[in-house]
């Protein structure tokens, strides 16, 4: 039988970042990780300038690049430390390759939270309980966690730790109970947050107790991309983005948005992207 291999570069060629023993475990203990400074200088002005046309004045875009995950911007979507995370925690390697991903792209946005912005809405939580059939159900075995459907925020501006970044009650992916109504607010002190410089990335499962909070940085917005990823043969929702803005990305890039499905028969499996095999 042929051994599947993940694979070992992003879309763009550059060489994957493995998830690293530290890092699986903050994550399986934790249910999110914060990965800061991802983007280089040059990387982050191309996608900031990206977000600010996309956001402001689309029209001086050409089509293809009108998306949240278009132009510059679909770097993002498998960063090669991003890729690697995703390749340890939600990957199904029977549906992946050296030329196609073994994890799927839902969809994303792009929000811009202005200083005394309001968002607290804490939700999620006990995921490890969920039944087979909802995407918001973490799995573990020993040596092996399966985050199931996985949230990505890339950090555009500076997060001061406190200042309105995303809150997690920590380990409640795994918790028995539902959060009571009497630890609901935010003056809850198991809720943790995170602080991290601009083109950072904040990974977490969909099923761990999570929320926004106030915005409270007077000199600049919070800009971030919400991004959805799940395994190749579960959906959750409908893609946001278009045809036309996958077919600008890189053949690797674009296998992140094959339909969901398995394999049809022994020699026909969901290996590849293609007009016919888009997720709609």
């Amino acid at each position: 039988m042929a051994i599947t291999l993940l694979p070992t570069t992003n879309g763009d060629g550059r060489p994957i970042v493995p998830m690293s023993e530290g890092q699986r475990y903050a994550f399986d203990v934790q249910g999110w990780i914060c990965l800061p400074g991802l983007l280089s200088e040059d990387e982050l002005g191309a996608v900031l300038e990206h977000q600010y046309k996309y956001t402001s004045e689309p029209e001086t875009l050409p089509p293809e690049e009108r998306n949240s995950v278009g132009g510059a911007s679909q770097i993002l979507l498998d960063h090669p430390v991003l890729a690697g995370v995703l390749n340890e925690i939600l990957s199904f390697q029977g549906l992946a390759s050296e030329d196609c991903y073994g994890f799927r792209f839902e969809r994303t946005r792009t929000e811009s939270r202005p200083y005394g912005h309001e968002n607290y809405n804490a939700h999620g939580g006990s995921g490890y309980f969920t039944l087979n059939g909802n995407s918001h159900i973490y799995q573990m075995i020993p040596g092996k966690i399966h985050s199931g459907l996985t949230r990505v925020v890339w950090e555009l501006h500076e997060v001061e730790e406190g200042g309105g970044g995303t809150l997690f009650m920590s380990g409640s992916h795994k918790a028995a109970f539902d959060l009571p109504e009497e630890a609901s607010g935010r003056d809850n002190p198991l809720w943790d947050t995170y602080g991290c410089p601009p083109g950072s990335a904040v990974v977490f499962t969909e099923g761990v107790c999570h929320s926004g909070d106030t915005w409270t940085n007077k000199t600049h917005d919070r800009l971030c991309l919400f991004s959805l990823y799940n395994t190749v043969n579960c959906r959750w929702g409908r893609t946001s983005v278009p045809r036309e803005i996958v077919a600008a990305m890189p053949p690797k890039r674009q296998t992140l948005f094959r339909d969901v499905w398995a394999a049809r028969g022994r020699l026909d499996k969901n290996l590849y992207y293609g007009e016919e095999n888009f997720a709609a």
